[in-house]
């Protein structure tokens, strides 16, 4: 099982995201770096190689994830079976946790005509918080709002179309191959999409609205990668805090304290 991402100047989330998806099962990553100037080379040199197999590829062209995704595709068919697409802030998660990765993995294996896995995205909100938690996203942040907002997909590279045409979220597969809408009591994503003003702010100015310029422009104003109700300011609202929290989870916090911390300190390991 592998993933490929594309980031810009997340090095600081990016331990936390390795470490945890190792212990779930991922044995690869391909991350595609997209300008970064936050010292990324540094964090993915304190991850052990022999634990971590971490490729950094340099990805300089701007709102081109979809490019960058196809050209990951073709990278993965040499080694991976599975390949999810997924972002920093987002974290594949098993409710009740009676299923793990490779047993969903392993279910679907036999199923030539499987080629894709959808899973349920969980955007989260700022939690009430207006520091970035010290310990991580995945314990830091417990509100989000009540219905997923759309999905994500771990798909098996060769099932995709030649084309490899993709809108991100998922690629077009080839005949007779089909998609899989795996349920949210086994698989689902938390998508800590709405953190505190000072990551929010800098992930979404200007490069999150995929299809415009910059998110200042009075363009797509509708598209969900601006914030319902921020408009094109990148002035924080007063109640940013209090935002987007509709429901309260602690189903990702809970097991990572569970299976992650260290029983003397309690400390994580990111």
């Amino acid at each position: 099982m592998c993933v490929c991402t594309m980031l810009r100047n997340q090095a600081r989330f990016l331990r936390e995201w390795i470490i945890y998806h190792s212990r779930i099962g991922v044995e690869r990553w391909f991350i595609y770096d997209n300008n970064s100037d936050d010292g990324i080379e540094q964090v993915l040199g304190t991850m052990d190689p022999s634990t971590h197999n971490v490729t950094r590829h340099l990805w300089p062209w701007t709102k081109s994830q979809e490019a960058g995704f196809a050209h990951c595709a073709l990278r993965a068919r040499e080694s991976c079976e599975w390949v999810g697409f997924i972002d920093v802030d987002e974290f594949l998660h098993f409710p009740g946790n009676q299923t793990t990765l490779p047993d969903i993995l392993r279910s679907y294996s036999n199923r030539p005509r499987v080629g894709e896995l959808r899973t349920a995205c969980h955007s989260f909100g700022p939690s009430g918080r207006t520091r970035i938690p010290k310990q991580g996203v995945t314990t830091g942040y417990t509100c989000r709002l009540a219905a997923p907002e759309r999905h994500k997909s771990i798909v098996r590279p060769d099932a995709l179309n030649p084309s490899l045409v993709n809108v991100v979220h998922h690629f077009h597969l080839r005949e007779g191959a089909r998609y899989v809408n795996v349920g949210q009591g086994a698989m689902l994503v938390n998508h800590y999409k709405y953190q505190v003003w000072e990551v929010f702010k800098d992930k979404f100015s200007g490069r999150v609205a995929t299809y415009v310029a910059d998110w200042r422009d009075e363009e797509n104003v509708g598209s969900r990668d601006r914030a319902p109700g921020l408009g094109t300011r990148p002035v924080e609202p007063e109640d940013w805090p209090c935002r987007f929290c509709e429901v309260y989870d602690t189903g990702l916090k809970d097991f990572v304290q569970k299976a992650f911390a260290d029983p003397a300190t309690g400390s994580l390991p990111w």
